[in-house]
């Protein structure tokens, strides 16, 4: 190559790069300029989904300045939402909840629908962090203009859900998606925080699972207005069936609902798309059902009840612990505790008294 060619070169190199910094550089110039909260809601109308996430962030920001934000954002929020299905998923870690949302999400947006994922993953009680994968997960469900996609950590919350999966719920119901799915964890008898949020609680079974997690069937099934049997394919399929018997029976020992609803019990394949059409048939009927008795209306009634009890409770959690001088007082007698010269009943009161007192 000639001295002239490598100049060129070079020259080409130089500019190429110069253009990929400016790029990076609006980019980042972008991402640091945050829209005043009205502009953020105005796009969140418009279905922005930049703006959506945008919104998620701000209202599970600790920051008190971003509370108060989130606050005026909910406000603004409300009377545009109430207007969407809200569904619970739930079920052990394998059972398949990532594959069986995308597939159903898929189904329903072909459908014509708009659906928002709000995904939970487990959090470490050691380091507090979570993989937040659920994304790559629902790889093809990602890509779908009308669908969205939000994972969040659980952080220490019950339920498997985050302190503001309600909030985001109503994010996403003014932003226009008109069906809004709640993936948990699949923790156990805590997963009923989750019932009082969503109007269908959805539980995924395998079969041939045992009957080791009793706790957490007990404790689900009974709030379940579905199970499903997933992966029920291949050399599985007669698994599936057994359990799907099973299931059928053991519901009929439970008490009717209030709401007048027979959980029944579904086949899935997930991975090969069977069944999906007639669960969400299932689950119309459901609303169908309970929107002409007035159930429906009575749990968003609820749903609004158990929000408010939620937020008085967080509200007096975090105002005792920050308290500077709860802090102090509490640093003091941990070690009085710990050491065996008060009980714990006599170190919260201590507490308490104190707390009258500030």
């Amino acid at each position: 190559m000639s001295k002239k060619q490598i100049s060129k070169a070079a020259n080409i190199s130089a500019n190429s790069l110069s253009s990929n910094s400016s790029v990076l550089l609006n980019l980042k110039q972008r991402r640091r300029e945050t829209p005043s909260l009205d502009a953020l809601f105005e796009k969140i109308l418009k279905g922005d989904l930049t703006s959506l996430s945008r919104g998620i962030t701000l209202i599970e920001s600790a920051k008190k300045k971003h509370k108060l934000e989130a606050e005026r954002l909910i406000k603004k929020s409300l009377k545009f939402s109430n207007n969407a299905l809200r569904i619970g998923i739930t079920g052990v870690p394998g059972v398949g909840k990532s594959t069986f949302i995308e597939a159903l999400g898929k189904y329903l947006t072909h459908k014509g629908h708009r659906v928002a994922v709000l995904t939970i993953d487990p959090s470490s009680t050691k380091s507090k962090g979570s993989i937040l994968g659920d994304k790559t997960r629902m790889e093809s469900l990602a890509k779908n203009p009308n669908a969205f996609i939000r994972p969040s950590a659980a952080g220490s919350s019950l339920g498997g859900v985050t302190r503001k999966t309600r909030e985001s719920i109503i994010l996403c119901e003014a932003a226009g998606f008109d069906i809004i799915l709640v993936e948990t964890v699949g923790v156990g008898q805590s997963e009923t925080v989750v019932h009082s949020m969503v109007d269908f609680f959805l539980l995924l079974k395998l079969a041939g699972a045992g009957d080791q997690l009793q706790g957490i069937k007990r404790g689900i099934i009974e709030i379940a207005d579905a199970i499903i049997i997933n992966k029920a394919d291949g050399n599985n399929l007669k698994k599936a069936k057994t359990a799907e018997t099973d299931f059928q029976r053991a519901l009929h020992l439970y008490p009717m609902s209030d709401s007048g609803w027979q959980p029944k019990v579904l086949l899935c394949s997930a991975i090969n798309n069977k069944g999906i059409d007639e669960i969400w048939e299932l689950i119309q009927s459901y609303f169908n059902t309970t929107k002409k008795t007035g159930y429906f209306k009575q749990q968003r009634a609820l749903q609004q009840h158990d929000w408010l009890l939620q937020i008085i409770e967080n509200k007096l959690k975090n105002d005792f612990f920050n308290n500077q001088t709860i802090k102090k007082k509490l640093a003091d007698l941990l070690q009085l505790v710990t050491s065996y010269q008060i009980s714990p009943f006599e170190a919260a009161e201590q507490l308490f008294d104190l707390k009258a007192k500030l």
